[in-house]
């Protein structure tokens, strides 16, 4: 222990990075850069430039739906935060409120309008970002609900639809039997006599989230108009099947909301992180014994190529960013002294998968603004509660 006598060495620095992956357990998995946890000479204190100077992102994929991006040199309480904040707390535009007018399908009023909100939408970013959140007010007979919200000081309009608080959309969707003729509606030719096709003997078997018809209201014909019309992300959503006779018509309303409400109001289809695996040969694997070492992690993990030294075949780690920590090399006795694994501790790897309405590397940025904000809110309360002393 001889940290007790002077400051960790950069060796024993990167060793308290690491959480230790064993056969059967996991070790180190709580942090200890505590100050004075290493002795009087060890300086762990927090310092701005120091954490400035760690901190990197970088994207390994940013589509416009999907980025993969590592996150290095915070903690796993700041990185978990971001995760949290992104599932639930971005708000987002979906369908709250759904009124039937005619409803003569097999599906139930009430499972057609949850079908319905679960649908994902997207538009016109400036439009969507000009939108307000529409405040509900809360039940007439719930007296302690309807203090809370007047002490809020919510203003009276954010709970009247408006057009900068609320979009219209409408499903007017009606299956009949198909002609030998041109439909009108498909511009193509229909079913022979005798065909057993749902799709050529019926017009409108299927309702799709395409039938959603956007109807812009007040100063939403500007911001959402052509190609920034709100609409489903996948046009292609099966809501219903219809028969000849069958008709749904609907009229929805869609609001400002967060996913600590309601799942349908989350902004990803999924946001997650992993630690990125280490994986350290001790003693070098040749030959036969480097090829079943490669078989022991996935694909491209690690490479075989030829040692200048010996001539012979030999594995070298490539790529920890694809390994999955299986521990399977953990299995094999010819190379439980030749390997150890492990994962940065201060290294985390996010996947944030939009559903189409946010762009994925603008979700990460207003989850970094919410985090922002509320470390504010939090610093006010406490300059507040200094003063009240």
């Amino acid at each position: 222990m001889p940290t007790a006598w002077g400051p960790l060495t950069d060796e024993q620095l990167e060793e308290r990075r690491i959480v230790g992956i064993n056969a059967e357990t996991v070790t180190h998995t709580s942090a200890n850069d505590i100050p004075g946890h290493y002795g009087p000479q060890q300086d762990d204190t927090w310092d701005l430039d120091r954490f400035t100077e760690q901190l990197k992102v970088d994207f390994h994929q940013n589509e416009p739906y999907d980025a993969v991006f590592s996150l290095v040199g915070v903690d796993a309480s700041i990185a978990n935060a971001f995760r949290r904040i992104l599932v639930a707390e971005v708000p987002t535009l979906a369908i709250e409120d759904v009124f039937v007018f005619n409803n003569t399908s097999i599906i139930q009023d009430e499972v057609l309008a949850h079908r319905l909100g679960l649908i994902p939408l997207t538009g016109g970013e400036e439009g969507l970002q000009w939108m307000r959140w529409f405040r509900k007010p809360p039940p007439k007979d719930d007296y302690a609900a309807q203090a809370t919200f007047e002490e809020e000081g919510h203003d009276p309009s954010e709970s009247v639809p408006s057009d900068y608080n609320t979009v219209v959309m409408t499903l007017d969707v009606e299956c009949r039997w198909a002609t030998t003729e041109l439909d009108g509606r498909d511009g193509k030719a229909l079913a022979k006599a005798g065909s057993t096709d749902p799709e050529e003997r019926y017009v409108n078997t299927n309702v799709f989230a395409r039938d959603l018809v956007f109807e812009p209201q007040g100063g939403q014909e500007k911001l959402f108009a052509g190609e920034n019309r709100i609409r489903p992300t996948n046009p292609d959503i099966l809501i219903a099947k219809l028969r000849p006779g069958q008709k749904i018509h609907v009229r929805v309303h869609c609001i400002k909301g967060i996913g600590a409400d309601h799942a349908k109001f989350s902004p990803v289809a999924t946001a997650s992180y992993r630690l990125l695996p280490k994986i350290e040969i001790k003693e070098p694997i040749l030959d036969a014994d480097a090829k079943k070492f490669a078989r022991c992690f996935p694909r491209g993990v690690i490479e075989i190529v030829d040692d200048a030294k010996t001539g012979r075949k030999k594995a070298v780690v490539k790529d920890t960013m694809k390994d999955t920590v299986s521990r399977e090399c953990l299995r094999h006795p010819e190379f439980v002294d030749k390997v150890k694994l492990g994962r940065y501790r201060d290294h985390f790897i996010f996947s944030v998968e939009s559903t189409g309405q946010i762009r994925s590397d603008e979700l990460f940025l207003d989850s970094v603004r919410l985090l922002k904000a509320k470390s504010e809110r939090f610093k006010r309360h406490l300059d507040d509660l200094e003063e009240g002393r």
